[in-house]
């Protein structure tokens, strides 16, 4: 295309047009779940965000490796340096091993990706299968004076390294404010400064995921998996590393000091984050009884939901906003977003059943132009929907014959409508869900109303008012013209 593709790195904090490093290959990690209970819309909005870009990256003609890993070890209650690693709690709790838990979740995961049609990374690497490059990276960083033993653990030097570098470039924060918010918790003692994570932790008696080391029998800390798996499949520079804001501080803070302490320089060119989901105005947490998962949001099954929502309404909703935006959750919104949804749905079926004329009488020449352009700017995914919003009123215009277009400009309208909606925003018709009942029901309303125009030609004008309006009672809209009846499932 013509026109730049503008990201904001979160890095700059700007907007840059990216250029990558090696074009036209592209490396992307984007950082996975952790897979201790069943996916919730926090996971969606990521997964959806960094789904598009892979998508739009892959339309503009670059070849991506997709790196999205799955945290399956060193993940710590509330995310510290201390504490009961999640994965390996619930394996107690039920009294399994560690890895029924990922098995089981991340299969759950995958399901709930393949619904909201997210595609498959290109690599889906483990945390806990690669432990020999996460001891290496600690190696590297104790090398080069950047980390200490302690107690069999081993720390990252912040204090250290923000003399040589800089702690703090992603976030923004100095080391003095760090140490003002960084909690007094158990284990702090084997530090030499509370801001100092752990690189390598080791493992207490009753913990039972667990790997030999030069320093002890442990396992690795949170921050390690993504620089070390980062480094083995996109190399030691690579162009795009993304996830949610609520990973800026300290996760994505850490990987890049200890990418810079082991590699001398910045791994990353472009830095991405999605914001967070709110639930009427509430961030989401368990404790607050608005933690909702994919799959009560599919069933309806959650006492904050008013309905089910389909996967396709769910992955609308998300894309109706820009990435960088909050988003919150309401049974409103997502009712809007399912009418939304329904009639671009309902456009696109229209389109594809109008029949060209000579000339073109309706403004749709330069959608395309402009859904790019939304796209270039930071993937405007909310501008793309509006512009195809525009579009369908001018296909409704012509389908109710206000309105003209050639067989050119139709043929150009119908690729377009096609190629944003379903190719780059990844929405797709689905079956058995409310925009499937149409498709249910189809062969059933289509048979009456060849009975009704059967009627209608025997001039049996109570049979052809009576299908149609038993039809309109139980929800369908017909419409009549010259080339026969259409009809739309109302919601």
């Amino acid at each position: 295309m013509e026109n730049k593709f503008m990201i904001y790195n979160t890095l700059t904090r700007k907007k840059e047009e990216f250029v990558p490093l090696h074009a036209p290959n592209v490396g992307l990690y984007v950082c996975g779940p952790t897979v201790y209970g069943d996916a919730h819309l926090g996971h969606a909005r990521p997964a959806i965000t960094f789904d598009v870009l892979f998508r739009y990256l892959t339309n503009l003609g670059y070849k991506v490796r997709y790196v999205r890993n799955i945290t399956d070890v060193g993940h710590l209650e509330h995310d510290a340096d201390d504490g009961e690693d999640k994965i390996a709690k619930k394996a107690r709790l039920e009294q399994i091993e560690p890895m029924e838990v990922v098995q089981y979740y991340t299969l759950r995961y995958h399901k709930a990706m393949e619904a909201l049609n997210v595609l498959p990374p290109s690599i889906e690497p483990h945390a806990s299968g690669h432990i020999i490059e996460q001891i290496e990276l600690v190696k590297e960083i104790l090398d080069n004076g950047f980390a200490y033993v302690s107690e069999g653990s081993v720390y990252f030097d912040v204090a250290k390294y923000d003399k040589a570098h800089h702690y703090g470039v992603l976030s923004g924060r100095n080391l003095d404010d760090v140490l003002n918010t960084t909690r007094e918790l158990d284990g702090q003692s084997e530090k030499r400064n509370p801001a100092d994570f752990a690189l390598w932790k080791c493992a207490q008696p009753e913990h039972i995921m667990r790997w030999p080391s030069p320093w002890s029998d442990g396992f690795p800390g949170w921050h390690c998996e993504c620089t070390a798996m980062g480094r083995k499949y996109l190399g030691e520079e690579f162009d795009i590393h993304g996830g949610g804001m609520d990973l800026v501080f300290p996760h994505h803070e850490c990987e890049i000091a200890q990418g810079v302490a082991a590699m001398g320089h910045q791994v990353v060119k472009y830095w991405m984050h999605n914001n967070m989901i709110t639930i009427n105005g509430t961030k989401m947490g368990k404790s607050l009884g608005n933690f909702i998962t994919l799959s009560e949001f599919f069933e309806g099954t959650h006492k904050l939901l008013a309905q089910a929502y389909s996967p396709m309404t769910i992955r609308f909703f998300i894309l109706q906003a820009h990435y960088r935006s909050t988003v919150d959750f309401s049974n409103d919104a997502l009712q809007a977003s399912e009418k939304g949804l329904q009639r671009l749905t309902d456009a696109l079926n229209t389109l594809n059943s109008l029949t060209a004329d000579s000339e073109t009488t309706v403004d749709v020449s330069q959608l395309r132009k402009r859904c790019y352009d939304a796209m270039n700017d930071d993937m405007n995914t909310a501008l793309v929907i509006s512009h195809l919003f525009d579009a369908s009123r001018a296909i409704n215009q012509i389908a109710d014959k206000k309105a003209t277009i050639s067989a050119a400009d139709l043929a150009e309208l119908k690729e377009t409508f096609t190629l944003f909606m379903f190719d780059i925003l990844g929405l797709k018709e689905e079956r058995g869900s409310s925009n499937g009942r149409e498709e249910a029901f189809g062969k059933v309303v289509d048979m009456l109303l060849e009975q009704r125009l059967v009627a209608k030609a025997n001039k049996d004008w109570a049979t052809s008012d009576k299908i149609r309006n038993e039809l309109s009672a139980l929800g369908f809209e017909i419409k009549d013209g010259k080339d026969g009846s259409t009809w739309k499932l109302n919601r």
